[in-house]
């Protein structure tokens, strides 16, 4: 069977175009999802694998994208660990107890992934084509413990960073336990059928190298390296040093954000992995001839190397016209299939 060409390109494999498809594409700015929302929470319908299953494959039939990603959320994990987790609307998820000590942690409990996400992750890939992927996720160990210790949101992580500094012993628990969790987590998706699973690490540009490489760095790894599928290691906000140490982390391919031009950050990665990006989802909302020059920026920038897997810099921001994905997706995959004829 053919394999998928994500997956292909994931490898480093010569494929036959670039693989393109967008973060944060399933839900947000989509019709048909909206009116799925009117009647069910966001957490009833992630918890619903026929529903979930529906929000995930949406894009793909809307699109014509090369991979699916499941409808989740980066807290979706940890709902099974003993804490309430409210999604606030505008603001994001909310932690009604703050973890703040290690008797916080040590409440939190390690458990196998939720069924009703992985009979999700069976119906999609039951319904997409062979050479379309399933790509599975989780949040970074950091992200989500950002969330866990300030309890909501956060712009300088101040919580976050006092426990890092002032209770390093706390802060390698928590760590330790979310990534066991994750452990469990992803590689029960790729035992459903995802191909792909990428680590979303959404803050970590709030973090010096240094600190990542101390505080972050070895639970990353240990996430990537449970899997025996092409991973996609993805940070936020991060400098090109930064890019550096989350590389050495793992990850089969590294995302990069609109910040940082891919040819530059493909340089950091280096030639012996592949990139993911990365155009400004910003430029979504301009006229089509933006959003193309854009496009032809990203492309021109790969250079038509083997690794390159078309997305933006972050996800799909929710007022993004979806024929504008829509027409994006095909510029793509038509102008890669002419480059290589």
């Amino acid at each position: 069977m053919t394999e998928p060409l994500l997956v292909r390109a994931a490898r480093r494999e010569r494929v036959e175009r670039t693989p393109v498809w967008f973060m944060r594409q399933a839900g947000r700015s989509l019709p048909e999802y909206r009116a799925i929302r009117e009647r069910h929470s966001f957490f009833e319908v992630a918890g619903t694998p026929e529903l979930c299953a529906e929000v995930t494959l949406q894009p793909v039939r809307r699109h014509g994208v090369d991979a699916a990603v499941l409808f989740a959320d980066i807290m979706s994990p940890v709902l099974g660990m003993g804490l309430q987790v409210e999604l606030v609307e505008g603001v994001g998820p909310v932690i009604e107890r703050p973890i703040a000590t290690s008797a916080d942690v040590e409440r939190l409990r390690v458990t196998e992934p939720d069924e009703a996400i992985l009979e999700a992750v069976r119906i999609v890939r039951r319904e997409l084509e062979p050479d379309q992927a399933l790509v599975g996720f989780c949040g970074g160990p950091f992200t989500v413990a950002g969330y866990l210790v300030e309890g909501r949101p956060s712009r300088d992580f101040a919580r976050t960073k006092a426990l890092m500094y002032g209770k390093p012993d706390v802060w390698h628990a928590l760590l330790d336990r979310l990534a066991e969790q994750f452990s469990r987590y992803v590689v029960g998706q790729v035992a459903a059928g995802a191909d792909v699973i990428q680590l979303f690490d959404s803050w970590v540009g709030a973090l010096s190298p240094g600190d990542y490489e101390e505080f972050v760095a070895p639970h990353s790894a240990r996430v990537l390296a449970a899997l025996d599928v092409p991973t996609i290691h993805f940070g936020t906000g991060v400098t090109e040093e930064l890019l550096g140490a989350l590389a050495r982390a793992g990850g089969t391919v590294i995302g990069l954000d609109w910040r940082i031009p891919l040819d530059v950050g493909w340089a950091v990665v280096g030639e012996g992995r592949g990139v993911q990006g990365n155009l400004d989802p910003a430029v979504l909302l301009a006229s089509w001839e933006r959003v193309e020059e854009a496009a032809y920026d990203v492309l021109s920038r790969a250079g038509g190397r083997p690794g390159h897997i078309f997305n933006l810099g972050h996800g799909v921001l929710p007022e993004t016209d979806p024929a504008v994905l829509t027409q994006l997706a095909g510029l793509v995959q038509e102008r890669t299939v002419e480059a290589r004829v």
